[in-house]
């Protein structure tokens, strides 16, 4: 069955808007190329050899498939250790996401907490502040509760993302009051409520912030190398940074057969968990 869209067969016919529609296929398939380049361009360059990716003009695809950059570039620097720190990070922040902001979130939209209106805008005041300008304050504090060189250092700050709360907020706004309502009833308290209703209703937005705490993790370099200061607990983007791109005498070409396999997991990750966000989008549109 062909679904309808905003535009009829017969508004299509009409001249004025067959041009539009062409733009507009135009626009899209630009703005595919331009995303598609630089995945493609980092693979192939990981198949060329050094003296190929240093040609000039520079070829898009290599004459000759070069397996063995892949091979020598998952042996010139430890990446198990480096994505399972970076995996730990990931969970344990969307653990705090959950259990600290989602608390607090549920607690303003569905409790009658004291002022609640005054703590929510309070909350969202802090969106304002560039996250520059707390960077050495939560640098500090942390170094004097001695969690410098730990996971805590970013799971601790992951409980204060006033971004991710408004998001939850929001989210538990649409969903239908009577359903609290009939579980207070039956006896059951807020916590029992937020357990066994909000989380499992609140599956699209979890899985919606879930992207959003993994691509931070993935990509963040600068304040894992600022609070960790050992190897063994370096982030996979830092280990990038420090070992591979400030590298002076690894081939071009083994770069970028790691920089390949560093954009593969990221993009599984969203093909995983897009049909969770178009559902978060669909709920989030559709209230009372």
């Amino acid at each position: 069955m062909k679904e309808r869209g905003i535009l009829s067969d017969s508004d299509l016919n009409k001249p004025l808007n067959k041009i539009v529609y062409g733009v507009m296929v135009l626009c899209l398939g630009v703005m595919a190329c331009t995303m598609l380049y630089p995945i493609l361009m980092t693979m192939f360059n990981g198949f060329k050899s050094n003296q190929e990716v240093n040609t000039f003009p520079p070829t898009f695809f290599p004459t000759v498939l070069h397996w063995e950059n892949f091979k020598e570039g998952w042996n010139y620097i430890n990446l198990p250790m480096f994505l399972k720190n970076t995996l730990l990070i990931f969970v344990g922040n969307l653990v705090v996401t959950i259990v600290v902001l989602g608390l607090a979130s549920f607690s303003i939209s569905r409790i009658r907490v004291p002022y609640s209106k005054v703590v929510y805008f309070f909350i969202l005041m802090t969106l304002f502040i560039p996250a520059s300008s707390y960077m050495i304050p939560n640098f500090v504090n942390l170094k004097e509760l001695g969690l410098l060189n730990s996971y805590w250092a970013f799971w601790l700050p992951a409980g204060a993302n006033a971004y991710y709360f408004l998001l939850m907020k929001n989210f538990f706004d649409g969903i239908h009051p009577e359903i609290f309502e009939a579980a207070r009833i039956d006896g059951a308290s807020e916590l029992t409520s937020y357990i066994r209703i909000a989380i499992p209703l609140s599956v699209p937005i979890f899985a919606t912030l879930a992207i959003f705490i993994f691509s931070t993790a993935w990509n963040d370099w600068f304040w894992p190398s600022l609070v960790m200061h050992t190897e063994d607990k370096f982030t996979l983007a830092t280990a990038i940074y420090k070992y591979v791109i400030q590298a002076r005498y690894l081939d071009s070409s083994v770069k970028f057969s790691i920089l390949f396999m560093v954009m593969i997991p990221p993009i599984f990750v969203f093909l995983g968990f897009q049909k969770f966000i178009m559902r978060s989008v669909n709920l989030s549109a559709v209230k009372g």
